[in-house]
């Protein structure tokens, strides 16, 4: 069994705050799991929870990374803005122009994110989060649709997507031109393995695919962190924390 996408993580100021922000948009009930930070989880305990993490470095330029939330109609679109907006999102301007449909948003660490107008054809039955919209070039959407064994099912010029079987969430790369990396990226992908996978023979085919080591997490048993062929981190971890999570309490 190869690795499985376990969870979206953020590098948060407040990971509880920002745990908090996200379980109100997005209507996910929050958890937490012993030593590794809070997570909300899906409302069909299906595809990936999405995990806050603390870290403490100062944001630079866009995110690589942002969701791309989906609208069953214009007062749905507007409702999903608003209750941001209350939860301590904020308009920003990325270059939109004031004619397209969308909503560009921040949360209150600042990490982008969309509400896309209803009709969407390429997010439909996608649900709620229709994408993980990221910049990245065609090799990089090569290695993870052999990585996770998700299909592509967008591949044209320089622009790939890529879909669990099971539908659900795309993720999506948008091709040159790419921004170069400034320090670590605060969206990050988790992969999980089950207790019967080897972890190392997981890793080397993860390496052979073009994936490389960062010498982070080595030794303790737990995860590995590596870098994708465009250089954003990821980690393989057993998922020991997967069945423990529990509705958190946090103050």
């Amino acid at each position: 069994m190869t690795s499985q996408l376990s969870a979206i993580c953020f590098n948060a100021t407040q990971p509880s705050d920002l745990a908090r922000f996200w379980s109100g948009v997005l209507g996910w009930e929050l958890a937490d799991a012993p030593d590794t930070g809070v997570v909300i989880v899906p409302p069909d305990e299906s595809g990936f929870r999405i995990r806050f993490l603390p870290g403490q470095e100062p944001k630079t330029g866009q995110n690589r990374a942002h969701f791309d939330l989906t609208s069953t109609s214009a007062q749905d679109q507007q409702q999903t803005v608003a209750r941001a907006l209350e939860l301590g999102g904020k308009h920003i301007d990325v270059g939109q122009l004031p004619e397209d449909g969308h909503v560009v948003l921040a949360d209150p660490d600042g990490n982008e994110f969309c509400v896309i107008e209803a009709g969407n054809k390429f997010l439909a039955d996608t649900g709620f989060i229709g994408a993980l919209a990221c910049d990245g070039t065609q090799e990089v959407g090569y290695f993870w649709s052999e990585a996770l064994r998700w299909p592509l099912v967008w591949d044209q010029d320089e622009e790939t997507a890529i879909q669990s079987p099971n539908g659900g969430t795309k993720i999506t790369w948008g091709g040159p031109p790419v921004a170069p990396k400034t320090g670590a990226n605060r969206l990050h992908f988790e992969l999980a393995l089950s207790a019967d996978t080897g972890w190392e023979a997981e890793v080397d085919r993860l390496i052979a695919l073009g994936a490389k080591r960062t010498g982070l997490g080595e030794g303790d048993g737990v995860r590995v962190q590596l870098l994708d062929p465009d250089g954003n981190e990821f980690s393989v971890r057993r998922p020991r924390w997967r069945g423990s999570c529990r509705v958190a309490r946090i103050s």
